[in-house]
């Protein structure tokens, strides 16, 4: 699978940008502020219908504008198809595939598959489980999409949960049968969760310790394992157990929903004891084995977009990873770095090709 062009109209710093690309790697330099990343959110929007870094559609739309349109033509197993995504303000966002609407998004998700790389990406280490659950959640979704169904089902059974919770809270009537039925609901789709989110983790731990290994020369010892209250008691009787303590603070304490990734460096926690190079390490090895897992499942190989990949790391990681990402492993690559001799020498150490796009305010411009 690769990306053709792309054509954007009143996106975020874009007036109006129309782009046709390598199928091996593209580059965009320019300074900072100039749209190198919004060309990247631009194809993440594309592949799932939604921007990487900002959940508000309408945000996106270029200041003084009412629309955007991002338009894309894809070559998807030896067949074209073109990817239409326009957002009008205080209107439902539109999504086509070859000119039909979706019925719903959730059936776009997996089809071109995205792996992005970004500065941004820290907040899997630094912020709560949330963000953890969500890289999860979004590389089980783009090769199964039940688990986006079960996930949604899920969510909606807590949320009826925990608003009974307050309702008791609230009139002091407690109905046993009913938080019982709750509960069942609860626990035959957590179950399911758990299952898929457990299968999904001993295959891409391996993955993700392969990856380190490669791009620190196997010198730092880190490990990564897959948290839940579920590996030690079933379901059902955490909620048994959690019932009071959820009546008295009004909300499900226990479940998938508390699920997490702990990761650490040399039996620390990485968050306060590794270095910014190290936490960025960790990261693309993370990134790399989501790819080499989505790329297993679905056949092909999914897009690599990579935000502003060389800071923090050093000269010896970033030649490592850029050898290993240019090769047969691998397919289309996009990077973005202010430094175009950085971006051309680094390829050029490893005798790989690039095509280079410079790009400054909203402008795009072949090299």
């Amino acid at each position: 699978m690769w990306l053709k062009n792309i054509t954007l109209l009143n996106f975020k710093n874009y007036t109006d940008a129309d782009v046709r690309f390598s199928k091996t790697v593209n580059a965009f330099v320019g300074p900072n502020g100039s749209g190198k990343t919004n060309l990247l959110d631009a194809i993440h929007y594309l592949c799932l219908s939604k921007s990487y870094f900002n959940p508000i559609d309408s945000q996106q739309i270029k200041t003084g504008e009412d629309i955007f349109l991002i338009q894309g033509d894809f070559e998807r197993q030896e067949k074209n198809e073109k990817i239409t995504c326009g957002v009008k303000r205080n209107q439902k966002k539109q999504f086509k595939r070859n000119k039909k609407e979706y019925d719903k998004l959730a059936d776009h998700i997996g089809l071109f598959p995205v792996v992005m790389i970004s500065p941004y990406d820290v907040n899997i280490i630094m912020d709560g489980s949330e963000e953890r659950r969500r890289f999860m959640d979004n590389v089980i979704s783009q090769t199964d999409s039940r688990y986006l169904d079960e996930l949604m089902v899920y969510n909606r059974h807590l949320l009826n949960r925990n608003a009974l919770l307050k309702q008791i809270a609230v009139t002091r009537k407690y109905d046993p049968e009913l938080l019982q039925i709750f509960d069942e609901q609860l626990v035959a789709s957590g179950n399911r969760l758990f299952e898929k989110r457990k299968e999904f983790m001993q295959e891409f731990i391996p993955l993700f310790d392969q990856y380190y290994s490669f791009l620190t020369d196997d010198n730092e010892r880190v490990t990564l394992v897959y948290a839940s209250q579920l590996n030690d008691q079933p379901f059902e009787k955490l909620l048994s157990q959690s019932s009071e303590k959820d009546k008295a603070l009004e909300r499900t304490t226990t479940g998938i929903h508390k699920d997490d990734l702990i990761f650490t460096i040399a039996d620390m926690p990485l968050k306060k004891f590794g270095s910014q190079g190290q936490q960025k390490s960790f990261l693309i090895a993370l990134k790399l084995a989501q790819y080499a897992y989505l790329q297993k499942y679905k056949g092909f190989k999914p897009l690599l977009l990579l935000d502003d990949i060389f800071d923090k790391l050093d000269d010896r990681r970033i030649r490592k990873l850029m050898e290993m990402v240019s090769h047969h492993d691998f397919g289309q690559i996009f990077i973005t770095d202010t430094g175009r001799e950085r971006v051309l020498n680094v390829f050029d150490s490893i005798k790989v090709p690039v095509t280079l796009f410079e790009v400054n305010n909203g402008a795009v411009n072949h090299a």
